[in-house]
Order: C-alpha cells, then structure tokens, then sequence
C-alpha cells in the first residue's frame, strides 16, 4: 500500500483502545442488540443508546468511534449466535451445509434489522465471528470435494441465497409487527383482496386456494427448503460432473 493511503475505515482495522471505566464495548453491543431487536435501525443512535446506559454519548465514543463501526460490531456478535457443525465426510456435505443456511436464515429472522447490513460487502464482514462462519462454510464444501477454484463461489451462491430469502421474509414479518396482528391474522385480513385481484389469474387464484388452510410460517418453511434443495441440486450436480 502506498505510503500516502489510508486503509479503510472500520473497527476491525484500527487498534482497541485499553478499558479505563465500567463501560465495555461488550455492554454497549449488547445494548444495542437489544434495542435494535425491539425498535430497528431507525431508532439507534449514540445519544439514544447512551441514555439506555446511563452514560453520555461521549462516554461510548471512547469504545466506538461512530455509528457506523457500531453496527459492524453488533453485525458481527448476532453472527456469534451460530454454532457451526463439525466438517462433515463427504457424502454428509448437503445435511452440514442445509443445517448451515437453515440456521444463517433463523438467525436473520429473529434479529430482522441485520437483513440489510447483511446485504452489504467490505469489511462489515471481517469480524471473527463472521469470518469464522464463511470458513466453516468453506470447510464444509471443501470436504465436499469442491475444487479451490469454485468453494468460494458454492458459499456465495448458497449465502446469496439464504440471505436473500431471509431479507424479504424479514421485511414481511416486520410489516405484520407493526400492524400489531398475528401472521394469520395479517393473512387471512389480505385473503379476500388477494381473492379479488386474482380473479382474472386463475394460476395465482388456484395456488392460493390450495395453502388457504396452512399456516403461514409452514409456507415460507417449506418455500425456503424448497429452494435451498434446488440450490443444493445445482451445486451437486457440479460435483457429479
């Protein structure tokens, strides 16, 4: 790197300034996990976030440089919540790297702010927890029999996916929260407009009539497996190639 330039901002970039007080980084993440799991993005703020601790903003500015170094930390924590399989024989790749995605996708849902920052690339993902669950997704496909030309690309596919997925479930059931309703109330209160606009579609008339009496979470459960099976059909049969 030239003399001149400067790395990339981020936290995980720059030296961790030695603890002189009470307040941790660790209490300011887990603070800002909980309010970010109760009121979203929108509400987190360093002055809003102080007053949950007690402390004046500045105070957290000793840990955290910025907002922004702030979510790449709480990023990273949710992403501890994964406990990843041990590598798997090869014939066992598919059930270790299916737990793998249906475990990525829980943990999206139960934090439904981090389907966004989930989105994004850089550094946001160089944290030690998410570098450990991109390399124990690496291990499982290597142990697969992947070439190292291509493991890379079968986690990307398969992430992209997942998190795919995940973000647009994430959006639906935050919508349903805020109207205050359970997800069969939220649908069985859209069903008669859905009967109507699809009146003239009988594909879309004929499909929903058909789900009409299962639970909505069952829906987007076996929509999500469905899909990763066929991802996980396409990524095989590389294999069989």
């Amino acid at each position: 790197m030239p003399a001149d330039e400067k790395p990339t901002a981020s936290v995980w970039t720059r030296p961790r300034r030695p603890q002189r007080e009470q307040l941790t980084r660790e209490q300011i993440v887990a603070a800002a996990v909980e309010l970010l799991d109760r009121e979203g993005t929108e509400a987190l703020s360093m002055r809003r976030l102080g007053n949950r601790l007690n402390a004046a903003a500045t105070s957290l500015y000793r840990h955290v440089a910025n907002r922004d170094e702030l979510i790449q930390l709480v990023v990273d924590d949710v992403f501890g919540e994964l406990e990843l399989p041990a590598t798997a024989d090869g014939p066992q790749w598919r059930a270790a790297v299916t737990r793998i995605a249906t475990d990525l996708r829980a943990m999206t849902l139960r934090h439904p702010w981090i389907a966004p920052e989930l989105g994004q690339v850089g550094l946001v993902h160089i944290g030690p927890n998410a570098v450990r669950m991109s390399s124990g997704l690496l291990a499982q496909f290597e142990a697969a029999g992947f070439p190292t030309e291509e493991k890379d690309q079968a986690a990307g596919t398969l992430t992209a996916y997942v998190i795919g997925i995940a973000t647009s479930e994430a959006a639906h059931l935050s919508l349903i929260a805020r109207s205050g309703k359970t997800e069969q109330e939220w649908v069985a209160g859209l069903r008669p407009a859905f009967d109507e606009a699809s009146r003239q579609h009988p594909r879309l008339r004929d499909g929903n009539s058909a789900q009409q009496d299962v639970h909505p979470q069952q829906i987007r459960d076996e929509t999500f497996s469905y899909g990763l099976d066929r991802v996980l059909d396409g990524l095989a049969a590389r294999l069989d190639a």
